[in-house]
């Protein structure tokens, strides 16, 4: 599941709407609307994400949540690490290896790290 296509499911169950319905508000099937909750579907488009807010009446930062949430929801990132040295290119291959044997604890301690790490880079050019 991508974070775009969790998202929108809480939305839509939140509000008790079945996804025939808001697919067909949206001008996409049924199927579509469900793999793309699953996270089987590429990114969404910036155009989807935003007849989905619109769909939602979301606004502010729901609405900006909704669009970060798109552009983080690709099921099968590439990280390029040309220029970042042997230990970024190992560290990169690895996770994409082992990805699947990582739990949820530790998924939740790497994005801790990211967070930090971009609070510090932030912090540096701040």
């Amino acid at each position: 599941m991508t974070p775009f296509g969790r998202r929108v499911r809480e939305l839509r169950r939140d509000r008790g709407l079945q996804l025939k319905h808001m697919a067909a508000s949206l001008g996409v099937s049924s199927a579509y609307l469900s793999a793309l909750e699953r996270g089987e579907r590429g990114r969404p488009t910036w155009a989807f994400i935003q007849r989905v807010i619109h769909y939602f009446g979301v606004i502010w930062d729901e609405a900006d949540e909704l669009q970060r949430l798109g552009e983080l929801s690709e099921p099968r990132p590439r990280i390029d690490t040309r220029g970042l040295g042997a230990t970024a290119t190992l560290t990169a291959n690895r996770l994409s290896r082992e990805a699947r044997a990582l739990s949820e604890e530790d998924w939740q301690a790497l994005s801790a790290l990211l967070d930090a790490a971009r609070a510090r880079a932030g912090a540096r050019t701040g």
